[in-house]
């Protein structure tokens, strides 16, 4: 298994997030872990800007050659943008899960962000998680 960045947190439904400390917005996608567990990617269905999700919460989907899976949401808070990439590429999924295949951002309200990323794990914690 490749690497699991140490500059991520990680959620238990194996999405990762990347916070950007200046702007309190969370970046969020799919781990290489859950990717390979799902096989080639063939369609993406992401929140739309603007839509409020909620931590623990489906808030879109992963359809692959094997299942459909739903995209649980780590944090909450309102989505500021969704990588419409994915859905002309669905394939990147499988191919940079951690770059260009992100999946979403969201406006995490500024008194709750501490709360939310504690929650998560650390890319040690996620190994642990995942046996790697």
């Amino acid at each position: 298994m490749p690497g699991i960045p140490s500059d991520l947190r990680y959620s238990q439904d194996h999405l990762w997030v990347r916070l950007d400390p200046a702007t309190r917005v969370a970046r969020v996608g799919v781990t290489d872990f859950a990717q390979q567990a799902l096989g080639d990617v063939i369609d993406v269905t992401l929140p739309r800007p603007g839509e409020a999700v909620q931590a623990g919460q489906a808030c879109g989907d992963v359809e692959s050659v094997k299942s459909v899976s739903d995209l649980i949401a780590p944090v909450t808070g309102t989505v500021s943008a969704s990588n419409d990439d994915l859905g002309r590429t669905p394939e990147l999924v499988n191919t940079d899960p951690y770059g260009r295949a992100w999946m979403f951002e969201t406006e995490i309200d500024p008194s709750m962000v501490d709360e939310h990323i504690a929650v998560l794990m650390d890319a040690s914690a996620y190994r642990g998680l995942v046996g790697a």
